[in-house]
């Protein structure tokens, strides 16, 4: 027998904690971002810094870094301190165009991944 799919609203996942795989804290998930085109979740909005939504800083990581534990209603985001530190963020006033192939193409590379749409056809 197949096993049944694990699937969540975003809400459910939004205000969840982001750690690193040793459990430090990262920061926030604030938004998930879909690539209706290509039927994908696209990247995960986290926040970092601030105090209360005050002084945050935003920033775009390619969902498939993150992983869902449901067990510490967390994710976990398997990217190197360093990458993550030095990540291209935005402001909650000045969101990146997020269809721009070149800006994800550049989110996709500062990670050392390759991005999703050069890695399956759409669904049709």
């Amino acid at each position: 027998m197949a096993t049944a799919p694990a699937v969540l609203s975003s809400s459910t996942l939004n205000g969840d904690k982001i750690v690193s795989p040793e459990g430090e804290d990262l920061g926030t998930l604030k938004d998930i971002m879909i690539d209706t085109t290509y039927s994908e979740v696209a990247y995960a909005v986290m926040s970092r810094g601030g105090i209360v939504g005050m002084g945050e800083k935003l920033f775009a990581v390619p969902w498939g870094l993150l992983t869902v534990d449901g067990e510490n209603k967390r994710l976990v985001l398997d990217a190197d301190p360093e990458v993550l530190d030095n990540s291209p963020g935005f402001d909650s006033d000045n969101w990146p165009k997020f269809s721009d192939v070149e800006w994800g193409a550049g989110i996709h590379e500062h990670y050392g991944v390759d991005p999703y749409w050069d890695q399956d056809p759409p669904l049709t």
